[in-house]
């Protein structure tokens, strides 16, 4: 975002976007553990997370797909894991239960997250990152499940996909803009 803050310690409506994130992490029923991947661009992040207690995997800030897979191999992670960005401060544990719900009954290696991109677009949000899905382009939200194992392996991983226009999942803050329209739009929720 061009910030001097690193983005997962930005304040949003007076804490951290990461808390936001943590918060919903911790109160989802179906994530048994929990770390947050923090690299050498973090180091405010990662202190943040001892002073709270949460457990962090340090990687080397070569990307976010060999972070990723950095932590996998890193805690062992073989199983179903959990990602998604310290940037979307609606999120909650109840929609984190359902995409892991989503996943399990799947049957595939992986389940993205979707949002339509006219959604964002109506909201005044950006497009920083698209996915194709069975032909219709969609924003990424970043919220993902995926099979450790099989993101360490090579080849073709079969995907599935929640689409969903929920604010919970919508807000994406990928710019300065989007942060205001996020911090306005959850300032007048009820």
């Amino acid at each position: 975002m061009g910030l001097p803050t690193e983005k997962p310690m930005l304040p949003f409506l007076g804490k951290p976007l990461l808390d936001w994130v943590a918060e919903a992490v911790l109160n989802a029923k179906n994530v048994s553990e929990f770390y947050v991947i923090t690299s050498p661009n973090t180091p405010k992040t990662e202190e943040h997370c001892r002073e709270k207690g949460w457990k962090t995997v340090h990687t080397d800030a070569q990307g976010y797909h060999a972070d990723l897979k950095q932590a996998i191999r890193k805690l062992g992670w073989m199983g179903p894991v959990l990602t998604m960005p310290s940037d979307v401060p609606a999120i909650t544990g109840e929609i984190l239960d359902r995409v892991v719900n989503e996943f399990e009954a799947s049957g595939k290696e992986f389940l993205a997250v979707f949002v339509p991109i006219e959604k964002r677009r109506s909201l005044g949000l950006s497009i920083s990152s698209t996915d194709e899905y069975k032909g219709v382009w969609y924003a990424v939200s970043g919220v993902n499940v995926i099979n450790g194992a099989k993101t360490l392996g090579e080849g073709k991983v079969e995907t599935a996909a929640l689409i969903t226009e929920e604010m919970q999942v919508v807000l994406n803050v990928n710019t300065t803009a989007d942060f205001e329209v996020a911090e306005k739009l959850l300032k007048t929720k009820p």
